[in-house]
């Protein structure tokens, strides 16, 4: 049996040290920035959080791309003569093309590899929520399952990822074309914070909206602490847009506190999601109850 390599995208906003300790590599968008691109890069080596979303507090844009063909080839290649099959797990195509792409050139390059293997597959997510999927089906390749038991398994757990997050404006998603259009109605008004989820779809949709910063934080959490499963065996990922040191504590003190989990593991939202949610976005991610329906639906119930 042929070795298996799982590979995320810039979109996972996986560290590092994750990466290493899970065995994971991914695949490089780029950000776009006065008509020069820039490799998306989880290390930051080419700009710090603090540059990106100043550009971003500025009132400037930085658009992204997909996964580059030059990219998979590079990638995909580099694995497939180490004689490794390969598992890609990639950002919602609700978000991003680049399942899709991955999928058009593995049949390509497969031509050149007789008997070896390349699943892409569509997340359902982004963020963290693509990188926790990557870290289970390393997991899975660990605790020896085979190639289609581990596709399989990734499949079926791409909806118990729960996503809560709060943005501190709208106006990027909008003009990322990341949200709902239908979701257009939560004003950045009076201080309205709306609350987002990563729903069945793989959509980013408001959910509902909360007066002020600090009652949204709370509202994350108290979300969480309703869908989430065997929490005292998970790891909470709390991901944030270079807010302040503050507001971070105040929050996994908080779900250290309600919700108990063995960890919290704080992260950067990285520079493909970070130029699509902007500055001050924060959201927490975790295994929960299945997503079985539109999650607007469900968390309305």
């Amino acid at each position: 049996m042929r070795n298996i390599k799982i590979l995320v995208d810039s979109c996972s906003d996986l560290t590092d040290e994750l990466m290493s300790e899970y065995d994971i590599d991914y695949c490089k968008m780029n950000t776009v920035y006065k008509d020069k691109e820039t490799p998306a890069s989880l290390s930051w080596e080419h700009y710090s959080p603090r540059e990106l979303y100043d550009i971003m507090r500025g009132g400037e844009r930085v658009l992204t791309t997909q996964v580059p063909i030059e990219e998979f080839e590079r990638v995909f290649k580099k694995y497939l003569d180490l004689g490794f099959d390969i598992i890609y797990i990639g950002c919602s195509l609700k978000q991003s093309g680049s399942v899709n792409t991955g999928k058009v050139f593995s049949k390509e390059i497969l031509e050149d590899y007789p008997g070896a293997r390349i699943e892409c597959i569509d997340s359902l997510n982004a963020c963290i929520g693509e990188g926790m999927l990557g870290i289970y089906a390393s997991e899975l390749v660990r605790n020896g399952d085979d190639f289609d038991s581990v596709v399989s398994k990734v499949m079926d757990r791409r909806n118990n990822v729960r996503e809560y997050a709060t943005v501190h404006t709208l106006e990027w998603l909008r003009k990322s074309g990341r949200v709902k259009a239908t979701s257009a109605y939560f004003g950045d008004v009076l201080n309205i914070k709306p609350i987002l989820i990563a729903d069945a779809e793989g959509y980013q949709s408001p959910i509902k909206k909360v007066r002020g910063r600090r009652k949204s934080l709370d509202e994350l959490v108290s979300l969480m602490a309703e869908t989430i499963e065997n929490q005292d065996k998970q790891t909470v990922y709390l991901a944030h847009a270079d807010v302040d040191e503050s507001e971070i504590t105040y929050l996994k003190d908080r779900i250290m506190s309600i919700i108990r989990p063995k960890a919290v593991k704080v992260i950067y939202i990285g520079p493909i999601i970070g130029a699509s949610v902007g500055p001050e976005t924060i959201g927490i991610w975790a295994f929960g109850r299945k997503l079985e329906e539109s999650a607007s639906a469900e968390e309305s119930k």
